[in-house]
């Protein structure tokens, strides 16, 4: 049987006006609320959620069998929370930070507070999106089997997915600062291996005993076992430009999970690879994405970004054939060899005009038009401002 999969997203909201972050979650859930009750986030049909800023939202798919009715629960989704913001006078964006300058403004709630009493600047000025893939396991010792297993291929999902160029209105160098910010946090980013289910929960609770964080929904690891659900969480990835691009990376987590529950049962054992090598690779794909090279755990030096991304397919390529999703994941790499990622297609646009408030309205367009439906066959077309974008981009600037 193939394994369930769902996505978590979470996207920037934006004023309409000028393009900066709102702080509007708040008043956007209220408005959702009130919707019927798949839009509003009740039961098993999805939802939309609010997260730590007060500037993004989150949503939930639905679990689901198959990359078409997965594709459509995305862009359904995203179609939900744009409308949902429109009534607030904003937009949303799939940016895994903001290119404008923006000051964050937590949401209000005992855990926030905790958190911001604790982490002090960290908590000020985190606003990051990230994608979480969950896909579904038969139990704990299968999950943690899994997470011993892909932690190798982490950062090659961060190098493809890398959509935060930009941060408080200036290009980082990298091509997903997302992973930067992350870095700050003290549980985040790749894990040792466990070993076992009583060795993962083991560990979980000693970190909690430090009181470095407050409970076990902090543990940011690069993938963990689901608090909620039957699930493994791989999540590695920026939120995603497009919304075929969220297939592609749901997909290859799925073949990952799949192939690293078969090595587990046929009795390969882990890949003995030290976490600060693993740390270095994840530094590296935040640095530099698809356009030069990452860490090869294998070797522990610098490949080209394409060949390793090769090697990542042909491990998980039999788990991709019989889950029928190798054709979508090929075509979906083809067309970001050929088109570029997230952080590639920000930087174009900023080289088109100039203007950081373009890249914004360029995500927002994407949101509102196919990008964020169903093309044809599933493929999704090149993004591009034309002239009466750059109108309404030009109307933004504060």
């Amino acid at each position: 049987m193939v394994r369930t999969l769902g996505v978590e997203e979470e996207m920037l909201l934006v004023d309409v006006r000028n393009g900066r972050a709102r702080s509007v979650s708040g008043q956007l859930l209220v408005r959702a609320a009130h919707q019927p009750e798949e839009v509003a986030g009740v039961g098993v049909h999805g939802a939309l959620e609010g997260e730590f800023q007060q500037q993004q939202i989150e949503t939930h798919t639905a679990p689901a069998a198959d990359l078409d009715t997965l594709r459509r629960e995305v862009a359904r989704w995203r179609r939900e929370a744009v409308a949902a913001a429109r009534s607030t006078g904003s937009s949303v964006a799939a940016l895994a930070t903001s290119p404008l300058p923006v000051n964050p403004i937590t949401v209000r709630s005992p855990r926030y507070a905790w958190m911001e009493d604790r982490y002090q600047l960290n908590a000020r000025e985190h606003l990051v999106c990230g994608c979480h893939v969950h896909v579904s396991v038969e139990s704990d010792e299968e999950a943690v089997a899994v997470i011993d297993r892909v932690r190798v291929w982490m950062p090659v999902l961060l190098a493809l997915s890398a959509n935060s160029p930009y941060w408080r209105g200036e290009d980082s160098g990298f091509a997903s600062y997302r992973s930067q910010v992350l870095s700050r946090w003290p549980s985040w980013g790749p894990a040792d291996v466990f070993g076992s289910a009583e060795a993962y929960h083991r560990r979980i609770r000693e970190m909690v005993l430090t009181s470095v964080i407050l409970d076990e929904a902090m543990v940011y690891f690069d993938a963990r076992l689901s608090a909620h659900y039957p699930t493994v969480e791989i999540r590695a990835a920026d939120v995603c430009f497009t919304v075929e691009e969220a297939v592609v990376i749901a997909a290859l987590c799925r073949g990952l999970v799949e192939t690293a529950a078969r090595d587990w049962a046929s009795g390969h054992v882990a890949p003995d690879v030290p976490t600060l090598l693993l740390r270095m690779a994840t530094w590296q794909a935040g640095r530099e994405g698809i356009e030069g090279t990452l860490v090869d755990w294998r070797s522990g030096l610098p490949r080209p970004c394409w060949r390793v991304v090769d090697s990542l397919v042909e491990y998980v390529g039999a788990a991709l054939e019989d889950a029928g999703d190798l054709g979508v994941v090929q075509d979906g790499l083809l067309r970001l060899r050929e088109e570029g990622n997230g952080a590639m297609r920000q930087r174009a646009t900023f080289d088109k005009t100039g203007q950081l408030v373009d890249v914004v309205a360029e995500a927002v367009r994407v949101m509102n038009s196919k990008g964020c439906g169903e093309a044809p066959e599933g493929r999704l077309r090149p993004t591009r401002l034309d002239k009466a974008d750059l109108r309404i981009a030009a109307d933004w600037q504060s």
